[in-house]
């Protein structure tokens, strides 16, 4: 009986965990920011070609694109019309929604219109993208499920002003105009899309619950903020937060474990020269001379070639060692940024690398959060909180974080975090 109490308890304390916070704070944060970073950075890079890559002058017909989309009812608001205007207005929401889904303003908001620009102006041209685009478009994805602005955003520094001039929740919530207007906004986008047949059954059921969500949220801030309506809707929040930290981590495993068991299989990467060829390629060689020296050392091919393939095989089998997941965690970015920039895949490199942040430990983003407030200022310049929780130690990444608690829960409007 001794045993089955003491998992009871166990279950009791990792059930309480789950449920009542939002675990991996500074995880989920590092991990809205990279991913919006490099969405924004690759939009403006290829603003002078976005009606090539996504609009009307394209290859790839606005025609195609629609049958395509009506065959494998992928979502894309360009499908809603093939105006030069239309495609013009969602290029300039999707860049917008980057950078506020970056600073972390009203985050639950700006993510879902992030995950709207992503997947339509992916699916509008789905050749134009690679294994980094691939790596957005399901991020862009997960991030919705995340309470991803708890910490590093606007929308925490508005809940600590709230609560540093000791206005409760509800009176915070009554002077909110911006989280009612972006709603409401929402709201008629969603009407004129349901009722012209823009959605399919599932889209226009997910868009739905996610407005009606938003909307009660905002309600029960207004009207019960510390009663039991508040405290469902944290548990939900926190489970579905959880659950999505959960899944970012099982798709980067999957991503390095599919990586390392193809490349094995393959006779290049077992005879050691497989990054020889792509050296050796004009079109990957931004810095030929480079790209020459290391062609050049036979060795030096063969032992990245082994080194990539071991890394990438053997880091889902690490994570329950902090040390050596670590130790092949840096070395899987510092690979991600010669990628960048000897082969010339600076977005793929961002992407992946950005993606790999939900497994650093908490102790170092907290460290590298109050470095950066103090030696640059703009954290506290924007109000970003960092180094806000400086001298907390974490764990070795998103799995442990519950160590280092929110010290502040953003309680905002629709659009909070």
């Amino acid at each position: 009986m001794d045993g089955v109490t003491r998992l009871r308890a166990a279950a009791g304390r990792g059930l309480a965990k789950v449920t009542g916070q939002a675990l991996g704070p500074y995880q989920s944060a590092v991990v809205r920011i990279g991913f919006s970073a490099t969405w924004l950075f690759f939009l403006l890079r290829e603003f002078p070609h976005r009606r090539e890559l996504y609009g009307p002058d394209g290859p790839w017909s606005w025609d195609l694109a629609h049958r395509l989309t009506d065959s494998n009812e992928a979502f894309s608001v360009l499908m809603w019309s093939d105006s030069t205007l239309w495609f013009e207005l969602v290029y300039a929401v999707s860049v917008l929604a980057s950078v506020l889904l970056m600073l972390g303003w009203r985050t639950r908001t700006s993510a879902v219109v992030f995950m709207v620009g992503v997947l339509s102006l992916q699916n509008r041209s789905v050749f134009m993208g690679d294994g980094g685009d691939n790596v957005i478009h399901l991020m862009a994805i997960y991030l919705v499920l995340t309470r991803c602005g708890r910490v590093w955003s606007l929308d925490a520094r508005r809940a600590a002003r709230r609560a540093g001039s000791g206005a409760g929740s509800g009176v915070g919530a009554g002077r909110d105009v911006a989280g009612p207007v972006l709603w409401g906004v929402l709201g008629v986008v969603l009407a004129y899309g349901a009722v012209s047949g823009r959605f399919t059954a599932g889209w226009l059921a997910a868009f739905a619950a996610v407005w009606v969500v938003l909307g009660l949220w905002w309600t029960v801030e207004r009207h019960e903020p510390e009663g039991e309506g508040r405290a469902v809707l944290d548990v939900l929040a926190n489970l579905l937060h959880n659950a999505g930290m959960l899944v970012i981590m099982a798709e980067v495993c999957l991503i390095y474990a599919t990586a390392g068991w193809y490349k094995i299989q393959g006779s290049r990467w077992q005879d050691g020269t497989a990054l020889y060829y792509p050296l050796r390629l004009d079109y990957f060689t931004p810095w030929p001379a480079l790209s020459g020296v290391l062609a050049g050392s036979g060795v030096l091919v063969m032992l990245l070639s082994y080194g990539t393939v071991a890394v990438q095989v053997a880091f889902p089998f690490t994570l329950f060692n902090r040390r050596i997941k670590n130790v092949l965690l840096a070395a899987m970015m510092l690979e991600h940024a010669g990628i960048a920039v000897l082969l010339g895949l600076p977005f793929f490199s961002m992407a992946m690398i950005a993606a790999d942040a939900v497994f650093l430990p908490t102790g170092f983003l907290v460290w590298l959060g109050a470095g950066a407030s103090g030696r640059v200022g703009w954290g506290r310049g924007l109000g970003l909180g960092l180094g806000r929780d400086r001298g907390r130690r974490g764990g070795a990444g998103a799995a442990d974080a519950e160590v280092v608690p929110v010290a502040v829960p953003v309680q905002a409007g629709p659009g909070g975090g």
